[in-house]
């Protein structure tokens, strides 16, 4: 009996592993902290990977994603139904003018040009509400939500900015630039799709 227990407790631990795994759990990036479930809609959404985004050696900010079931590829998060979310935190003050820019290139490197052209009006708006703010300080959060039926939500320092982008497309190519064929930072694509933590 005493040469069987071990073996028991083993099954127990590796039981209650896969538990917390299929429960998610909260996870910490950068210093910022990713509580394991969000609501959006509603809905209770489960947090799928967060990770840092890096450039060169410097952290940029920490990035969450949240889904209603796990997605380990990006067609996977892409084609799921449901609300979802992306939540990201300044690891140091960032000229927020500058990173519009850059999540409009970002869309731009993961689509088809054609596709691009269609959505552009959404991007310049887009923009233009980063430009507003002029800069994103450390601490500083926005978040990015699809709410089907609705649209994309994009909310600034806790702050809804003006009208939902009603196109699926254009919350698809925001995602790309994370977890597209040209990533912001492969680590970071990694981390949110649960694969490795950064």
């Amino acid at each position: 009996m005493t040469k069987i227990r071990p073996f028991v407790v083993g099954l127990t631990l590796s039981a209650l592993t896969c538990l917390a795994q299929a429960q998610g759990s909260e996870i910490e990036a950068g210093g910022v902290r990713f509580e394991a479930q969000q609501s959006v809609a509603g809905k209770a959404l489960r947090l799928n990977g967060a990770g840092v985004r890096y450039k060169a050696v410097f952290q940029v900010y920490s990035a969450g994603l949240y889904l209603e079931q796990k997605a380990a590829t990006t067609d996977e998060v892409l084609g799921a139904a449901g609300p979802k979310r992306m939540t990201i935190t300044m690891l140091r003050d960032i000229d927020s003018g500058e990173l519009g820019k850059l999540f409009s290139r970002g869309m731009e490197d993961n689509m088809e040009r054609a596709a691009f052209s269609k959505l552009i009006p959404g991007v310049m708006r887009m923009s233009q509400v980063f430009t507003d703010h002029k800069l994103l300080k450390k601490g500083e959060t926005f978040t990015l939500d699809w709410i089907p039926g609705t649209g994309t939500i994009l909310t600034v320092k806790g702050k809804v900015e003006g009208d939902p982008f009603k196109e699926k497309e254009f919350f698809d190519a925001l995602m790309r630039i994370w977890l597209g064929p040209k990533p912001a930072d492969w680590r970071l694509k990694d981390a949110l799709l649960g694969k490795a933590g950064n």
